[in-house]
């Protein structure tokens, strides 16, 4: 049975397998002994390598060792953890934040401790694995609206009435189409009809600020803060529940205190060092002079849709035999018919790689 699974795979082009990187500063990779310019990081503002999140975490590491030794609730909470909840809450301008070991268990969290089978959440179509999974978790009427559409939305949202509570889960920065959220819309259609709302900013932190204030706003360390770790912030009543509530929170180690002093570090950098999201703003909009896309870019996610499986791998792979890292992504992550290559710009990388990346795409996949 599991040959004939795995056999299935590889005839629809699906087969995955881990790629192995020998070594890494965040914007050149080794892999079989290749070195390649990583255009499919997340390390967006270059933070993961950064000398004072390297210093932080390194001091942290001495001080309290490699990991947290024991649940927040019980002992794992330390002056790190603390302060980083504090230093979240303050960048999202909320009362309070909680953090969880990933951003995909503080959307499990959160969403299941937020919502039960007397309950709907109403998602975008193109919201996050871990929103749909927790969805599903949540045992509450799971409701679908069309991807970015307000209209959709409030359709939904009229006919939900009858449930006890509605909570509205939206991506703040899609994940692999780069587009944004209409978030201050969202949020003006859950305060009239009274659903809660939230808006996962994975993506976003550190890199793009949305308009509108939704009840709560997740996030991640692992992206644009180039640490580990995922957290929810809103009102101090509802953190305290979610403290009590979320079993992804309650029932699992604490995030290493390292993960907590380097995030705080990229968040004081970002705070203070602008030229950071400068160069990757800056970066962006260079590649886009040379590779023309029919919208601009809102954000350092850019996809470039090739349809089919096969395809598109034959793209990334003669892409990596250039000399570029560009990940080959597939349903079941994006729907049937849209695999795409993801590019993802940083600020790290040089305009001679964008250069060379763009010239190397146009010749691949003529327009």
């Amino acid at each position: 049975m599991l040959e004939f699974i795995d056999q299935e795979l590889k005839q629809a082009g699906l087969h995955r397998s881990l790629k192995l990187v020998a070594k890494s500063d965040g914007h050149i990779i080794e892999i079989d002994g290749q070195k390649l310019v990583n255009f499919s990081s997340n390390n967006y503002l270059g933070l993961a390598n950064h000398p004072k999140v390297i210093e932080r975490a390194a001091a942290a590491l001495k001080e309290f060792g490699a990991g947290a030794t024991g649940s927040a609730l019980i002992c794992g909470w330390t002056k790190y953890h603390e302060a980083l909840a504090q230093k979240l809450a303050a960048y999202k301008n909320r009362e309070a934040a909680l953090l969880f070991p990933t951003g995909y268990q503080a959307n499990l969290g959160t969403i299941t401790a937020l919502t039960g089978e007397n309950d709907t959440i109403i998602i975008d179509r193109l919201n996050h694995a871990s929103i749909i999974d927790a969805c599903h978790l949540s045992k509450a009427k799971l409701q679908v609206y069309k991807h970015r559409d307000l209209a959709s939305l409030e359709a939904v949202l009229k006919r939900s009435a009858k449930f006890k509570k509605r909570l509205i889960v939206t991506d703040a920065v899609f994940s692999m189409d780069g587009d944004l959220a209409p978030l201050a819309e969202i949020v003006e259609l859950g305060k009239r009809y009274d659903a809660i709302t939230m808006a996962d900013y994975a993506h976003a932190t550190g890199v793009v600020e949305l308009p509108g204030k939704p009840d709560l706003v997740m996030g991640t360390l692992s992206k644009a803060l180039g640490s580990l770790g995922g957290f929810v912030a809103g009102e101090a009543k509802l953190i305290d529940y979610l403290r009590n509530k979320a079993r992804s929170f309650i029932y699992t180690t604490a995030l290493p205190p390292s993960a907590c002093a380097a995030a705080l570090a990229a968040l004081e950098v970002i705070e203070t060092k602008p030229e950071h999201l400068l160069g990757l703003q800056q970066n962006i909009s260079f590649f886009t002079t040379r590779y023309p896309l029919s919208v601009s870019p809102q954000t350092p996610i850019i996809p470039i849709i090739i349809g089919d499986n096969e395809k598109t791998v034959q793209v990334s792979k003669q892409l990596y035999d250039r000399g570029f890292f560009v990940s080959a992504i597939r349903p079941p992550t994006v729907p049937d018919g849209e695999a795409r290559l993801r590019i993802t710009i940083t600020s790290e990388q040089t305009k001679e790689e964008l250069e060379c990346l763009a010239s190397s795409l146009r010749e691949l996949i003529p327009a």
